[in-house]
């Protein structure tokens, strides 16, 4: 006959302990961690950046004048703001949500204090035999904040992804990183919904619109800036930081940015 041993204090005290540490490793709430830039939600949070897109979105970019999203992302990757322009969220790209959050991601994981890389100058180098292939396969992107909580929710400041790390790689126009006046990089813009070389012309203009575009040097324009750079010949870009035209009229458009919309205005 089998007795009955009842547990022990310590025994259950240990039990609490195992679970409350099991809870921790699991739930993403518990975990201590960065909080949300204060500074940076101030002057690209939610109702400025919906009025930044509106206003880029109203100029002519060289794409299909579709209806966006945009998001933005502060240093430490937390979704500071997502944004649509249309009457629903279903009025422009539903997939586009997620991009324009994996393009503001990438553009700040990738660029520097001293050296800006838009999400567009990524493009040749990540090609098959670039000295950056596999890149667009880092970094994956964090499904269970991208697609989490109410989808009636996605392009409100009530956005599940606000305040969570997306993640993700892109690398086609439409990121940019983000520099203050004091010339500090801050986070990344990400905007989807149209052609990639609309995409990055529209967000080079929001950029302007919210004064984050104080860029200290990049790979265009003789190193000035992160602008899209137009130079595939036969498949091959001159620079090693080239993007494919989209339009005559998109390229035309992204090769005035930096006298249309000059930098650190």
């Amino acid at each position: 006959m089998f007795r009955r041993h009842p547990f022990s204090r310590h025994a259950v005290r240990l039990a609490i302990a195992v679970g409350s540490l099991a809870a921790a490793a699991c739930g993403d709430t518990t975990i201590s961690g960065p909080s949300l830039d204060v500074n940076l939600s101030r002057v690209a949070g939610f109702d400025r950046l919906k009025a930044a897109l509106v206003q880029a979105r109203q100029e002519a970019n060289g794409g299909f004048n579709l209806d966006m999203w945009a998001a933005v992302v502060d240093r430490n990757g937390l979704v500071v703001a997502v944004v649509f322009i249309g009457a629903t969220a279903t009025d422009q790209w539903p997939g586009s949500r997620v991009i324009a959050a994996q393009k503001a991601n990438t553009a700040n994981a990738f660029s520097l204090p001293h050296l800006a890389l838009s999400t567009a100058n990524l493009y040749a180098a990540t090609q098959p035999g670039g000295t950056l292939f596999g890149l667009q396969e880092a970094n994956p992107t964090n499904d269970e904040v991208a697609y989490g909580g109410d989808a009636a929710n996605y392009g409100t400041p009530r956005d599940f992804m606000v305040g969570k790390r997306i993640g993700g790689t892109n690398v086609f126009g439409g990121g940019l990183a983000l520099y203050n006046e004091d010339g500090t990089l801050v986070g990344g813009l990400g905007v989807s919904g149209d052609a990639s070389c609309a995409d990055h012309n529209i967000a080079w203009k929001m950029r302007y619109n919210l004064q984050l575009d104080h860029v200290p040097a990049g790979v265009a324009d003789g190193g000035k800036d992160d602008n899209i750079i137009y130079d595939f010949q036969n498949g091959v870009s001159a620079s090693g930081f080239g993007h494919p035209e989209c339009s005559a009229a998109a390229t035309q458009i992204g090769k005035a940015l930096p006298t249309t919309h000059p930098i650190g205005h």
